[in-house]
């Protein structure tokens, strides 16, 4: 039995378009693994804080060395991290703010990328230890970047593959629906790719 982790981190918990495609993928994910599991990790109804020196501290320290506060404040990371390795696809859906992710995504993504637990050292080259992890990445922008002159900007793209792909995971899909200021054009965008993810599936609508 397959589980698919789906982590949202959209601030609008309606009327948002990465959320819809992100119910869209997971309807057909179940339509093809009709007794898998799908375990929702909603960033924004469950809010994570951002890490603290005690978070970093207790990352780095040796077992031996662990306080109370240290253990405590890698609690969160144990979970998330437990969570992320008893999956066997991630699906992410991640709007962008500012060029970039969400705040909200970015403190998850600073629990889970530890050393020594999904990441290691090894002759200064960083190797990841999650490459049994298949994820499909959707991501959202108000604007059109691919292919203009803003998209020197777009950091979104390269910094969710790049993060996951250091710790092993295995980005399978990309897709990322642009123009949402344009109803029209993101209604247009939003079907092709909603035809993606009936093709990763073999599912004909």
């Amino acid at each position: 039995m397959k589980t698919l982790l789906r982590i949202d981190s959209s601030l609008r918990t309606e009327g948002s378009y990465s959320r819809n495609l992100a119910d869209y993928f997971q309807t057909m994910w179940k339509t093809v693994n009709p007794a898998g599991k799908v375990i929702h990790r909603d960033l924004v109804k469950k809010e994570i804080p951002h890490i603290t020196n005690s978070t970093i501290a207790g990352f780095y320290a040796a077992k031996e060395d662990n306080t109370s506060e240290t253990v405590k404040a890698t609690a969160l990371s144990d979970e998330l991290i437990a969570e992320l390795k008893s999956s066997d696809e991630v699906l992410i859906s991640s709007p962008m703010y500012n060029c970039s992710i969400a705040s909200t995504l970015k403190a998850y993504i600073d629990y889970v990328f530890r050393i020594n637990h999904t990441f290691q050292y090894v002759n200064n080259e960083c190797h990841g230890l999650l490459n049994n992890k298949k994820v499909f990445i959707i991501t959202v922008k108000v604007g059109l970047f691919k292919g203009t002159k803003m998209e020197r900007y777009e950091f979104q793209n390269p910094y969710l593959k790049s993060v996951l792909e250091l710790m092993g995971m295995k980005v399978e899909y990309l897709l990322s629906l642009e123009g949402t200021s344009n109803r029209e054009i993101a209604e247009k965008n939003k079907t092709t790719i909603e035809n993606t993810i009936n093709s990763i599936f073999s599912i004909k609508m």
